[in-house]
C-alpha cells in the first residue's frame, strides 16, 4: 500500500483562514483590555504616591523635583503623607496637591513627573496617565 503524495496546494495557509485567525486574536485583546482599564480606575481612586520615596526620604525636593541634601535653598521637606492618585491628577492638570503651597505644589509634581521604572510610586504615576474611556 502507497501513501497519498502531499498536495503542495493543501499544506499553504488560505487566506481566509489567516484572516479569521488574526480576527480572533485582536477580538480577544479587546476583550482583555476593558477590564484593565476599569482596574486602572479603581487604582487611580487607591494608589498614592510618597514624594519622596520612603527609601529616600531624608531628601528634600529641589523646585525642578530633583532630590536635594536637607538645607538646600528653595528645596522643599518631604511630604508627611502620601499624596492620593486623584489629587495628583488634579495637580498635573495645573491643581495644586493638598497641604502644599503652590511652589512647594509644583517641586513635588516635577518629582512625580521624574518617577521611573522600578522607582516607588512609578505604577501609580504610570496609571495617571492612561487614558480613560
Amino acid at each position: 500500500m502507497t501513501k497519498p503524495t502531499p498536495d503542495p496546494a493543501n499544506d499553504v495557509p488560505q487566506p481566509g483562514r489567516r484572516a479569521l485567525m488574526i480576527g480572533a486574536v485582536g477580538a480577544s485583546a479587546i476583550v482583555s483590555i476593558r477590564p484593565a482599564l476599569a482596574q486602572t480606575q479603581v487604582s487611580l481612586a487607591t494608589c498614592q504616591i510618597q514624594v519622596p520615596d520612603p527609601g529616600r526620604a531624608g531628601s528634600h525636593v529641589a523646585a525642578d523635583g530633583s532630590l536635594v541634601a536637607p538645607g538646600t535653598p528653595g528645596a522643599f521637606p518631604a511630604s508627611p503623607t502620601p499624596f492620593k492618585g486623584e489629587d495628583i491628577k488634579r495637580a498635573l492638570n495645573g491643581g495644586q496637591l493638598p497641604g502644599t503651597t503652590g511652589e512647594q505644589s509644583r517641586a513635588y509634581t516635577n518629582y512625580i513627573r521624574r518617577l521611573q521604572s522600578g522607582t516607588s510610586g512609578f505604577t501609580c504615576f504610570a496609571s495617571l496617565q492612561m487614558p480613560r474611556g
